[in-house]
C-alpha cells in the first residue's frame, strides 16, 4: 500500500522555491565571478544547492517514510557543498587578496535576501510536513536569510575598510552554517528511519 499523495499546495510551494532559487543562482555566480567575492561564491552555489535539494524533495514526497529518510540523510552531504565551495575559494582568494567590489556585493546580497526570505515564507507552514525533507527545505532558506544578512553586512564593512577580510569571512561562516544545517537534518532524518522501523513494514 502506498503513502497518500501529499498536499498539492505543498508540491506548489517547493516547485516554486526550487525556480526561484535556481534563477537567483545564475544572477548571483555571475556577480560573484565578476568581482571576485568568497562569500557571493558561497551564496551561488548554495542557490544551486537548495534548488536541487527541492527538486528532490518534489520527487520524495510521496515516498514511504524509510524512503524519506534515506533521501535527508543523503541531502545532509549535499548541504556540505556549498561550505567546500567556499573554503576552495578561500584558498585561492588567499593568493590574490584583494578586496571585492562593495556595491555590487551589497546589492547582491540584498537580493539574495529577499529572494531567501520569499522561500522562507513559502515554506513556514510546510516545514512540519514529510519529515526531513520539507525540514531540509526550510532549515535551508531561513539560514541562506541569515547568510545574506552577513553578506550585505560584509559590503558595507568592505565599502569602509576596502579590505578582503570581511568578505572571507562571511563566506567561511556560510560553510559554518550549511554544516550545523546538515547536522540537524541528518538527526531529523535518523528520527525519522527509527520511527519508520518502529512502525514496522
Amino acid at each position: 500500500m502506498h503513502p497518500p499523495d501529499p498536499d498539492p499546495a505543498l508540491r506548489r510551494a517547493v516547485r516554486a522555491v526550487a525556480l526561484l532559487n535556481l534563477g537567483y543562482f545564475g544572477i548571483e555566480a555571475s556577480v560573484a565571478l565578476a568581482i571576485g567575492s568568497v562569500a557571493l561564491v558561497a551564496d551561488s552555489v548554495d542557490f544551486l544547492e537548495d534548488a536541487a535539494i527541492n527538486l528532490l524533495i518534489l520527487a520524495g514526497l510521496g515516498w514511504r517514510p524509510a524512503a524519506r529518510a534515506r533521501l535527508g540523510a543523503a541531502m545532509a552531504g549535499i548541504l556540505l557543498v556549498p561550505g567546500l565551495a567556499a573554503l576552495w575559494t578561500a584558498w585561492d582568494k588567499l593568493g590574490a587578496f584583494v578586496a571585492p567590489a562593495p556595491v555590487p556585493l551589497t546589492l547582491t546580497g540584498l537580493g539574495a535576501l529577499a529572494v531567501n526570505l520569499a522561500c522562507a515564507l513559502i515554506l513556514a507552514r510546510h516545514r512540519g510536513g514529510s519529515g526531513s525533507l520539507t525540514r531540509a527545505a526550510f532549515l535551508s532558506a531561513r539560514n541562506d536569510a541569515f547568510a545574506n544578512v552577513a553578506i550585505v553586512a560584509a559590503g558595507l564593512a568592505t565599502a569602509a575598510t576596502a579590505s578582503p577580510w570581511p568578505d572571507l569571512a562571511v563566506g567561511l561562516g556560510i560553510a559554518a552554517l550549511n554544516a550545523d544545517a546538515a547536522r540537524e537534518i541528518w538527526q531529523a532524518a535518523a528520527a525519522e528511519r527509527r520511527a519508520a522501523r518502529a512502525a514496522g513494514p
